[in-house]
């Protein structure tokens, strides 16, 4: 008996000292997240806790709370890491950062000038020969035509910054470990960003999530639960959510390890920005094979990629000397400013996990720590902003009432495929790299494949160190073939080898950077949409660079045209169409022409919204030909007001294109646009059926209430 009660006295004080509130069953009309409370009592729990304070985490905060979600962001490290990790942002990330209060104009103005970051260079040494030279832009990738925004070339560490400034804006604090110590263990935690929290333990009922974070407070580890309705792990290729709820991922594992090395110089930014500027350096010569990555050469701001073999090479064996030298060899000189800042390695996956979802939908995985890519093509980081623009409205829209927990199952159906088309695609692009050193008689499958056999076979009884001596002969014989006296066309075998090289270049064969077609052209086919015909799948990927043709089918995102905004202002606003999608709230877009029974489904529209507890705001596109034209819908529309009256701005190179045939549709059509700015619906032509029966249909799918 003494035994039991000292149990019980121990239960109740671990109860206490965590203080998790556990709402009762009655609480809650159903299981339905959209039916929970409000969260805006004090005892209430937080609405969204997202593990993971990398760029998905912080864009999935800024959406969330702009929509009026309230989440907060955990994060295991004590400090934002300065390794400038990613660096290329694509169209449709530029696209989402545009909503995000300046954001994508900022990194604009930023980032370093676009003719120090176009083309790739392959070189002898920095100093030395070039063997090859890519341009990635092409003259289109500025006319802003296909798009509002462009590509961008900024570190990582830099957009994290960025983006932590919006959060303060928006009410948030990064709680750093020194600050913990006067935060209770059953505070509110809403706003926050906990540096040095580390997700250990997720515990799922019916009604809740709670996730247990260990930190280090008052000198000691310490423990908190944090009670929440959704959890999101955006925590990165090693994700401790993903483990935690054993979420297994597919794919190809270990496709090459590599250590970075992040140096700056002053000296060798300026000496490349005027002899060959460019963002990535491909370096083959006889001493040393490497990636050089210019963050940013008016900074002076590097990352060396080197190969690495373990276990026969250890990290020890890269030392700041050590490193200082592969430079060096690498440059062709030595520099007087070289600080060698930081050295870690990592491996190259690519992988997509089996599920995105789990815990009845409780718990979603995103970004990294859902998919695993090589760097060829910037995808990781690319995708997963987009998975949390996919993900953000779809969590408000339940809150709000609008929407069924479904909804959050068209998360999963949507992103997966995205997923595994964009992992398929940058194995080619990483393929593609390596046709490179190929053709200069590096057949990098044979260091791999040496690299097995010694670690896989036979070769694994023999020392430590006739193991690695055997690497290095093999890594020597193969930098041989990167002899001056070889690698010229003077010698028969060096010729052939150069005019491979240059065929590679020449026929786009080789590492790409641009996909604008995949970036800007990827498409749901079933998920939160109503498809209006069999959508094809899209194509295999190749690797090469494929321009973006614009779609209206649903599932893909709305094509981009100016037009300006008709009002009583004397002042002209010109805006993308991409623009006219609300940023502050969940709310639809019905783009229709100015005709009697478009406006006649408007009302519908409006009407069925209602019912909805939805948003709805009716964009009416008037073609700019019709002159002496009252363009005002007022009367057309009323007793309705949520509407815009915009007018085609039409390009002087492209004056007979208009917004409907931009869309390949009739200008009888219409289209509802979704709060990411995808396609949900489409009537080609016109509605055929009773107009509001026909919406509610719609709603109904996209929604998740049928």
């Amino acid at each position: 008996m003494a035994m039991l009660g000292m149990i019980k006295r121990v239960t109740q004080i671990s109860r206490n000292y965590s203080r998790v509130r556990v709402y009762p069953v009655r609480h809650f009309q159903s299981k339905d997240l959209s039916n929970t409370n409000s969260f805006h009592g004090e005892d209430a729990k937080l609405p969204v806790l997202i593990v993971g304070a990398g760029p998905v985490g912080l864009v999935l905060s800024i959406l969330l709370t702009k929509l009026g979600v309230k989440c907060a962001v955990v994060d295991k490290a004590t400090c934002f890491s300065k390794h400038p990790q990613a660096h290329f942002i694509n169209n449709r990330s530029m696209e989402i950062f545009r909503e995000l209060d300046g954001l994508a104009e900022e990194i604009e103005r930023s980032q370093p000038p676009v003719d120090f970051w176009r083309k790739f260079i392959y070189c002898t040494s920095l100093s030395g020969s070039t063997l090859g030279t890519v341009d990635h832009m092409q003259p289109q990738d500025f006319e802003k035509a296909v798009s509002p925004a462009s590509v961008a070339h900024f570190s990582q560490y830099k957009l994290t910054n960025l983006m932590l400034k919006r959060l303060e804006h928006l009410g948030f604090h990064v709680r750093s470990r020194k600050e913990l110590d006067g935060l209770e263990l059953d505070s509110v935690i809403a706003r926050q960003i906990l540096m040095g929290h580390e997700c250990v333990g997720i515990d799922v009922n019916k009604d809740s999530v709670t996730a247990t974070v260990s930190f280090l407070g008052g000198g000691k580890h310490m423990k908190r639960n944090v009670q929440c309705s959704l959890l999101v792990g955006a925590d990165g290729a090693g994700s401790a959510v993903r483990k935690l709820t054993k979420i297994e991922m597919r794919g190809e594992r270990d496709l090459q390890k590599l250590v970075s090395i992040h140096f700056m110089s002053r000296e060798l930014g300026e000496y490349l920005m005027i002899r060959r500027p460019g963002m990535l350096f491909f370096i083959f010569n006889t001493e040393g094979i490497g990636v050089l990555v210019a963050h940013d050469l008016q900074q002076g701001e590097f990352v060396l990629q080197i190969p690495y073999y373990p276990p026969q090479q250890s990290l020890s064996d890269f030392s700041p000397e050590m490193c200082k030298m592969l430079i060096f060899n690498l440059v062709g000189h030595e520099l007087s400013d070289l600080d060698v800042a930081d050295i870690k390695p990592w491996v190259m996956h690519a992988e997509v996990a089996e599920k995105f979802m789990c815990c009845e939908n409780r718990v979603i995985l995103a970004g990294d720590a859902a998919h695993r890519f090589p760097p060829a093509g910037g995808f990781g980081m690319n995708t997963g902003i987009q998975d949390a623009h996919n993900l953000a409205w779809k969590i408000a829209a339940l809150f709000q009432g609008s929407a069924k927990s479904s909804i959050l199952n068209t998360y999963e159906t949507e992103r997966r495929p995205i997923a595994l088309f964009n992992t398929s695609l940058s194995v080619h692009n990483f393929r593609a790299a390596m046709a490179v050193p190929t053709a200069l008689g590096l057949d990098p499958t044979v260091a791999n494949s040496v690299h097995r056999f010694i670690n896989k076979t036979v070769g694994s009884i023999l020392p430590t160190g006739l193991q690695k001596a055997i690497l290095d002969n093999v890594f020597a014989l193969g930098r041989a073939q990167l002899s001056e006296s070889l690698l010229n066309e003077s010698n028969p075998l060096g010729n052939q080898r150069l005019s491979r090289l240059k065929s590679i270049f020449d026929g786009g064969k080789s590492l790409q950077l641009q996909f604008p077609a995949e970036d800007l052209g990827f498409r749901y086919l079933k998920g939160a949409i109503v498809p209006d015909n069999k959508s094809e799948d899209p194509k295999v990927p190749s690797g090469r660079r494929r321009d973006y043709v614009p779609c209206a089918e649903p599932g893909s995102r709305l094509p981009h045209m100016h037009v300006r905004i008709l009002s009583g202002s004397t002042k002209e606003i010109v805006v993308s169409t991409l623009d006219l999608v609300s940023t502050e709230k969940v709310e639809f877009l019905l783009i229709i022409s100015p005709l009697q029974e478009s406006y006649e489904l408007a009302c519908a529209t409006f009407k069925v919204a209602k019912e909805f507890i939805a948003n709805v705001k009716v964009c009416v596109a008037w073609p700019s030909s019709e002159e002496g034209v009252e363009r005002d819908s007022k009367s057309a529309l009323a007793p309705w007001e949520n509407y815009a009256d915009v007018m085609e701005v039409k390009r002087q190179d492209d004056e007979g294109t208009s917004w409907w045939s931009i869309c390949k549709m009739s200008e009888r059509g219409s289209i509802l646009v979704r709060p990411d700015q995808h396609i949900a619906w489409r009537a080609k032509s016109s509605v055929t059926l009773e107009s509001t029966s026909h919406m509610r249909d719609v709603f109904s799918t996209i929604l998740g209430k049928q």
